[in-house]
This record gives C-alpha cells, sequence and structure tokens, in this order.
C-alpha cells in the first residue's frame, strides 16, 4: 500500500513500528475475530489476546527486566501475515486519530523516518492520490468509521494530513 513512498527494504530494516514499550501498549494494533482465529489456526495456537471494543489486542510478553516486547508475527524475514496484517500495520505510520469528539485526522507518525522525513505536502498528496480509484486517506476514513475502536488519541506534535467529521 505504501511502497510508493516507502521501500520494502527500508521498512524490512527498521521494524520499529513492530516494537512496542511498556507504556506504548494501547498502540498495539487490534485485529478482527477473524484474523484471530487464523493466527491461532495456522500460526500460534497459543497466542493470547484481550477484547477491545468488536475487535482484540494481542498480548505482548515483556521478559524480566526488559523495557521491550516485539509482535509475536514478527519474524526474520518481516511479518508472517504478509498480506493479512492488520489495517494498523498495512497503514503504518500513518494512523488515524481522533482529534475532538467530531473530528478525526490522519496523521502520520514521527517514529518512521523514512516517511516521516519526506515533505509534508508529499504525504499528503500521497494520501489524496485516488488514481486507483479510492485514496489511501478515503480508505483509512472508512475503516475508522466501521472500526471506531481503531482510532487512536491524537498525540501532540504529530502532523494532521487529513482530516473528516466522525
Amino acid at each position: 500500500m505504501l511502497k510508493n513512498i516507502l521501500s520494502p527494504s527500508s521498512c524490512a530494516k527498521c521494524r520499529v513500528c513492530c516494537v512496542f514499550d511498556r507504556e506504548d501498549i494501547w498502540e498495539i494494533p487490534l485485529v478482527s475475530d477473524e484474523l484471530l482465529a487464523y493466527i491461532k489456526e495456522n500460526i500460534d495456537p497459543d497466542i493470547k489476546s484481550e477484547k477491545q471494543g468488536s475487535e482484540n489486542r494481542m498480548i505482548m510478553t515483556f521478559k524480566d527486566g526488559e523495557e521491550l516486547a516485539y509482535c509475536p508475527m514478527l519474524t526474520e524475514t518481516g511479518c508472517i501475515l504478509k498480506d493479512n496484517k492488520p489495517f494498523d500495520c498495512r497503514v503504518w505510520p500513518f494512523r488515524v486519530n481522533r482529534i475532538s469528539d467530531t473530528l478525526c485526522g490522519i496523521t502520520v507518525s514521527p517514529v518512521c523516518e523514512s516517511v516521516s522525513s519526506l515533505p509534508l505536502d508529499k504525504l499528503s498528496k500521497f494520501l489524496l492520490d485516488n488514481s486507483n480509484g479510492t485514496s489511501l486517506s478515503d480508505t483509512m476514513f472508512a475503516y475508522a468509521k466501521t472500526h471506531p475502536d481503531n482510532i487512536k488519541p491524537y498525540i501532540e506534535g504529530y502532523p494532521i494530513l487529513a482530516v473528516s467529521e466522525m
């Protein structure tokens, strides 16, 4: 989805989006019941999760004394889910954030240096480009409306690239 602005090799080298510290637990992507069932049947029958709204959050395991936990779907060659990744993972480092009670916005996380270092006008054009029939911003806002549990709180300082009513 993001190959026009983020090379797969840059993404594979970094993997920062697949690592969470104890304060980032709320950022762990949510997975549908169907995807969780697929993971349990095909990848890890012992995967732990907790319900959040209509979706599920995988439980990350912190080893004694360690501050970081890696997504259990991360392997040496990248995400084992491939094209079945949760929506948040497919659109990272873009994210839908709740700006107010009535507005949500698409922001870009500064944690992804490859994308956040690009000019904001280039990122906005990429989000709004509908040459393939629909824009990424339309896709993200539509997903947010049908999956309100996936809308993250706005983090001060994250650039807002597009805005929509909720």
